[in-house]
């Protein structure tokens, strides 16, 4: 597993991105620096801004929470509110609405999420890249 054939900066840009697997997705903030690290892994991501719809689907689908460092399901939203009470984030809807909007609290809460683990692309690749090696 990991990052092979691949030159230092990237993949230490996907480390601090929270990209260490292949087809795994994050929630971004767009600021100046984050748009330099983008630049630097372009070849290896692809990036866009979100719908509403995209958002809650990836949530209520594939949205899991870190705890102790543990990924665990959102089965329930006591779950999130343990963790992100103080912040004023007590259930799934407010998580979503965080993370779409770019709240206050958008790095935490998107921080309590585990990067999303998603499925290859429907028609598959183009030609075998070397990128990641799983």
């Amino acid at each position: 597993k990991g990052i092979i054939k691949m030159s230092p900066k990237p993949r230490k840009v996907l480390q601090l991105l929270r990209l260490r697997q292949l087809h795994n997705g994050v929630f971004l903030k767009v600021n100046k620096p984050i748009l330099q690290m983008l630049k630097l892994v372009q070849p290896y991501v692809t990036y866009g801004y979100p719908s509403l719809k995209t958002v809650k689907e990836l949530i209520y689908k594939r949205g899991f929470a870190k705890v102790n460092k543990q990924r665990i399901p959102i089965s329930d939203n006591s779950i999130i509110s343990d963790k992100l009470g103080s912040h004023g984030i007590y259930g799934m809807e407010d998580l979503i609405h965080e993370v779409y909007t770019v709240g206050p609290h958008f790095k935490q809460a998107t921080n309590f999420l585990w990067p999303f683990k998603l499925s290859a692309p429907r028609g598959g690749y183009k030609c075998k890249r070397h990128g990641y090696c799983e």
